[in-house]
C-alpha cells in the first residue's frame, strides 16, 4: 500500500473501534508527520512515513485510545527529524510529547559491541516501570521493522530478529500481549532459524490441507449445540497457532505433529461466565475430553491475567481438537493484555499511565535491579539469571494456601521456598510436591502443590543448592549467606592483628 492508502485504513480503523478516538488528531498527527519526514526515504526506497503509519495502525488495530496512536505516528520525528519534542509539545500537548520523549529515550539500537545492547536493555526495563504504554508502541515499531527486515543487511537482520525473540516477545508474553508475542515471534522466526522455519512452515500447511473442511463442520456441530441450548450472542471461529510456538512444540514431542492438538483450535466467545462453563459441559456432552487437558484459567488465572477455559476432546472420526471458551472481554485481554487496559474508553480519565495491576510487579523489581547493578560487566554476568527469571517459560505453582506462584520452568523446591521468603529458603530442610515428600532438586511442573518444611536450627542454605536452583533471586541469596560465612570463617581463625593489617 501507498501512504494514502495506508492513511485510509488507518482512520477506518479508528473509526470502527469502541474507543472514542479523535478522529482530526490522527489527522494532524500524520501532516506533521509527513511534513518532518517528507524528504526521507527507508532502506527499501519508500517514503519513511510508511513505516510510523504502519505502527500506528497495528496501535489502532488494538483499539487504543488517540493519544498512543497519535505518539506512534509521531514517534521518530525527533530522533529522526530536525523537530524538536518541544515541538511537539506546543502542537499535541505534555501527554502525547511524553509519550513521544520516553521512545526517544529507548532509542534505536544501533549494535555497537554488548555494551551498547545492554544500555539498550536497561533502558527497555526502566521504560517499562515508568510508562508502560511507552513499550507498546515500541513493540508496534519494533513489529513493522521485523515485517521489512529484508531491505536490511542479513547480519543486521539476524541481530534484529534474534533481539525480538529473546527480549522483545517474552516481554509482550508478560504483559499477557499473546497476539503480539505470537506476530513478533513469526516475524523473527525466519531470519534467525530459516531452516526451522521452512520446514515447520510446509508441515503445518500439509498438515491444514489435510484437514481442511473437518474443522468447519466440527465449528457449526458445536455452534448449533450451543444455540439449541439457549447461549446468545456467541462467536465461534477457528484459531491457528502461531508457526514460532509450533516449532517450539515439535521440539517438545521429537518433532511428531501429530501430538500437537492446538495446531488448530476452535475459539469460542460467549457474554458471561457462566456461559462459558455451560458450553463447557455442552462440548463435553457430544464429545469425550482427553484425560488431563481440561484447564480452568477462569478460576485459576495465569500470573500475566490470561483467563480462559481449554478442553481438549475426540471429536468426529477421532480427531483430536482443542476448544478455548472464553468471554468476550477475557478474549480482549487475552489479545492485548495489559493494552486492553486503555482500550475500552479513552473517556476514562483516572486510568494511570502505571495500571494498578499486581501481575506487573515484576517490572517494578526489574527496574530496580537495573538500577542496582550500576556496571556494565556486572549487568552483563546477571544478564543470563535475568533472562531466565523474567523471560523464560513460566509454571504456575500452588502454595497450600491455594495461592498461585510463577517460576521458570525447570525451577525446583528451593527456587519455590525463596520465592515464598529469603527466610523460608535459608531454612528450608525438606519439601513436599503434590503431599509426597521429594528431592530438592527435582524439577516443579506447573499445577504442582508445595510445602516447605523448615528447619530452625538450620544455620542456612547448602552451597551445593546453587547447582539446581534457576531464579537470580534464589542464587543471590545462597551466595550472600556463603560469602558471609566465609567472611565470618576467616575472622575467626585468623590472628586480630593479621586482620587490621
Amino acid at each position: 500500500m501507498d501512504q494514502k492508502e495506508l492513511l485510509q485504513k488507518l482512520l477506518a480503523t479508528v473509526r470502527a473501534n469502541e474507543a472514542r478516538v479523535d478522529l482530526d488528531l490522527i489527522q494532524r498527527a500524520y501532516n506533521f508527520a509527513a511534513g518532518a519526514h517528507s524528504a526521507q526515504k527507508r532502506s527499501s526506497g519508500e517514503p519513511y512515513i510508511i513505516h510510523p503509519l504502519s505502527t500506528a495502525i497495528t496501535l489502532a488495530e488494538m483499539n487504543l485510545p488517540g493519544p498512543i496512536i497519535a505518539a506512534g505516528l509521531l514517534h521518530d520525528v525527533p530522533e529522526d527529524t530536525e523537530v524538536t519534542l518541544e515541538q511537539i509539545e506546543q502542537e499535541f500537548g505534555s501527554e502525547i510529547s511524553k509519550l513521544v520523549a520516553g521512545i526517544t529515550k529507548l532509542g534505536k539500537i544501533k549494535y555497537r559491541g554488548i555494551e551498547r545492547y545492554i544500555e539498550n536493555l536497561r533502558k527497555m526495563f526502566l521504560a517499562m516501570a515508568e510508562d508502560v504504554r511507552v513499550v507498546i508502541i515500541k513493540f508496534a515499531d519494533r513489529l513493522h521493522n521485523l515485517e521489512t527486515l529484508e531491505a536490511i543487511p542479513p547480519k543486521k537482520q539476524y541481530r534484529v530478529a534474534l533481539e525480538s525473540l529473546e527480549i522483545f516477545a517474552p516481554i509482550a508474553n508478560r504483559l499477557g500481549m499473546g497476539e503480539m508475542k505470537g506476530r513478533l515471534e513469526d516475524a523473527a522466526f525466519k531470519y534467525v532459524f530459516p531452516k526451522e522455519y521452512e520446514w515447520t512452515l510446509n508441515l503445518v500447511q500439509a498438515s491444514e490441507r489435510q484437514k481442511h473442511g473437518y474443522l468447519d463442520s466440527i465449528m457449526e456441530m458445536a455452534r448449533q449445540d450451543l444455540i439449541d441450548a439457549g447461549i446468545k450472542d456467541l462467536e465461534i471461529h477457528g484459531r491457528a497457532k502461531h508457526l514460532y510456538s509450533t516449532y517450539r512444540k515439535l521440539l517438545k514431542y521429537e518433532r511428531n505433529i501429530a501430538r500437537i492438538y492446538d495446531l488448530m483450535a476452535i475459539r469460542v466467545l460467549v457474554p458471561t461466565v457462566a456461559d462459558c462453563y455451560a458450553a463447557l459441559g455442552i462440548i463435553h456432552g457430544r464429545w469425550t475430553p482427553l484425560k488431563g487437558r481440561i484447564k480452568d484459567y477462569m478460576a485459576q488465572p495465569k500470573p500475566n491475567g490470561y483467563r480462559s477455559l481449554h478442553t481438549t476432546v475426540f471429536c468426529e472420526n477421532g480427531e483430536i481438537v482443542e476448544f478455548q471458551i472464553r468471554t468476550y472481554e477475557m478474549h480482549r485481554s487475552a489479545e492485548y493484555g495489559i493494552a486492553a487496559h486503555w482500550s475500552y474508553s479513552e473517556q476514562d480519565k483516572n486510568k494511570s499511565t502505571k495500571p494498578p495491576d499486581p501481575n506487573l510487579a515484576w517490572v517494578t523489581q526489574l527496574a530496580d535491579i537495573q538500577q542496582e547493578i550500576s556496571d556494565k560487566k556486572t549487568f552483563l554476568h546477571s544478564l543470563e539469571d535475568l533472562k531466565i527469571d523474567v523471560f523464560h517459560d513460566r509454571i504456575f505453582v500452588f502454595t497450600p494456601k491455594g495461592d498461585v506462584l510463577e517460576l521458570p520452568e525447570e525451577s525446583t523446591p528451593v527456587d519455590f521456598a525463596y520465592c515464598l521468603h529469603t527466610e523460608v529458603g535459608n531454612t528450608c530442610s525438606q519439601a513436599k510436591v503434590n503431599d509426597e515428600i521429594v528431592a530438592l532438586n527435582q524439577t516443579l511442573k506447573s499445577g504442582d502443590l508445595v510445602e516447605i518444611v523448615t528447619d530452625k536450627n538450620r544455620k542456612g542454605p547448602n552451597p551445593d543448592w546453587l547447582k539446581f536452583v534457576k531464579t537470580r533471586h534464589a542464587k543471590s541469596k545462597i551466595r550472600q549467606y556463603a560469602r558471609a560465612g566465609i567472611a565470618s570463617w576467616i575472622k575467626g581463625v585468623l590472628p586480630t592483628k593479621l586482620l587490621k593489617k
